[in-house]
């Protein structure tokens, strides 16, 4: 399969090399199947996307349903009826009392849509983002996503009027969130460099956890403060909740936890139960910046509101609610912290066990030095996979074991994924 793939796809997307990519071919709750036979425990969850699990059977059904009445519609000229009850029901989970919504495929849609928004409300083109920070690979988002790998390439196509603010993590203190927060006030009252000017601020962008960036956590009150920093400079707040929304945190959104409400929410991942759907939402006053459709949309997309992605995104919604998936979050979550903490306490290489709910990182510390072990988190996936769990390396380096797996995953194969994680971890030869 390796060989097979190799010969038809660009080199660029699948890493061959190195014994580190197995061939699904099928999956179901937190459990996966190869093309050989093997089954595996899923720690990611598929980069997060199955919350639901693998082929959740309300979703599949779903899917399977729909797929005999419509599989395509026309979103923003003959919508599809699946499209406006999917928006119904999203509507219904948002904070605010009047919600408008634009739907996407991808979560870089999502980040696209919101920062169109945000210019078109504010009349302000600069953006503040964060070290850290990964917001997708579409140009628009991509200037706002911090790696240097992935932006080097490309820097010459990049809007250049982004900031980037050290983000401070949980660990930081009162010191770190301070810096960060006078350095976007400042950006907010003075603008954004750029080609020999100055651009005015009208987003300010941030994961209330970074996912990529290493699953790092802000200190208490960090986003709040950010966010009345914007509304005074007259700048929107966007939270990309691609990751962390839909119960991975223990709350339906991860802004639940920090008593803040940010003025655009972008989703994804989840969101459409394994189908690609994504989603920009934002209360009435900030989302009628948008001109009304005069028949030709600003914004859309050939797929936009696709009926078997809306369908399949009606049952995770469902099974969410009524499955209680949130709430199983943070109780497995917060067990999980404990027994990582325990196993792994005192490890010389082990800096930090963090997480929100279904949604936790283990960090690595090179021996002696105390610095960032670069790569360490990629050789904990290898060795994991060879026993049969899948997890993902994060953070600048590689050096933290990023753990996202299904809300549904069973208490026995987590405990049990747990502890033969833990036993890799310490079995690493510095």
């Amino acid at each position: 399969m390796a060989a097979r793939l190799g010969a038809v796809e660009s080199r660029n997307v699948t890493h061959l090399s190195g014994g580190g990519a197995v061939f699904w071919e099928a999956a179901r709750g937190a459990n996966v199947r190869d093309v050989d036979g093997n089954v595996y425990v899923d720690l990611t969850g598929a980069f997060g996307v199955a919350v639901a699990g693998h082929a959740h059977p309300r979703v599949v059904e779903a899917i399977r349903e729909q797929a005999g009445h419509l599989i395509h519609g026309m979103g923003d000229v003959h919508p599809p009826a699946r499209k406006v009850e999917f928006l119904e029901a999203l509507a219904r989970l948002a904070p605010w009392p009047h919600t408008r919504i634009v739907l996407g495929s991808s979560g870089s849609e999502a980040v696209e849509a919101a920062l169109k928004t945000a210019l078109l409300a504010t009349g302000r083109p600069g953006i503040v983002a964060f070290e850290g920070a990964y917001h997708g690979l579409t140009l628009g988002a991509l200037a706002t996503t911090h790696r240097e790998d992935f932006r080097r390439p490309f820097a010459r196509r990049l809007y250049g009027g982004v900031a980037f603010v050290p983000f401070p993590g949980e660990g930081g203190g009162e010191v770190a969130m301070k810096r960060s927060l006078d350095e976007v006030g400042r950006l907010l009252a003075e603008g954004v460099e750029w080609r020999g000017g100055k651009e005015e601020v009208g987003a300010v962008l941030v994961e209330p956890i970074q996912g990529r960036g290493g699953v790092r956590l802000p200190p208490p009150g960090f986003l709040r403060a950010l966010g009345e920093l914007a509304r005074r400079a007259g700048a929107l707040l966007i939270f990309d909740e691609i990751f962390t929304g839909l119960g991975r945190t223990g709350r339906r959104f991860a802004f639940e936890h920090e008593g803040v409400v940010p003025d655009l929410l972008c989703l994804g991942k989840g969101l459409g139960g394994g189908l690609p759907l994504s989603a920009c939402l934002g209360p009435r006053e900030v989302m009628d910046a948008w001109p009304p459709s005069r028949g030709e949309a600003l914004h859309t997309s050939t797929f936009l509101g696709h009926p078997l992605a809306c369908g399949a995104g009606l049952a995770v919604l469902g099974v969410l609610e009524e499955e209680g998936l949130a709430d199983r979050a943070a109780e497995l979550g917060e067990a999980a912290l404990a027994r990582l903490r325990g196993a792994l306490g005192g490890c010389p290489w082990v800096r930090e066990v963090r997480g929100r709910g279904l949604f936790l990182g283990v960090e690595l510390a090179e021996p002696g030095t105390g610095g960032a072990w670069g790569g360490a988190a990629a050789l904990v996936a290898v060795e994991a996979l060879r026993r049969g769990v899948f997890v993902l390396p994060a953070g600048p380096q590689g050096e933290v074991v990023e753990l996202t797996p299904p809300l549904v995953i069973t208490l026995e194969q987590w405990e049990t994924a747990l502890d033969l994680l833990a036993e890799v971890i310490l079995g690493l030869k510095p």
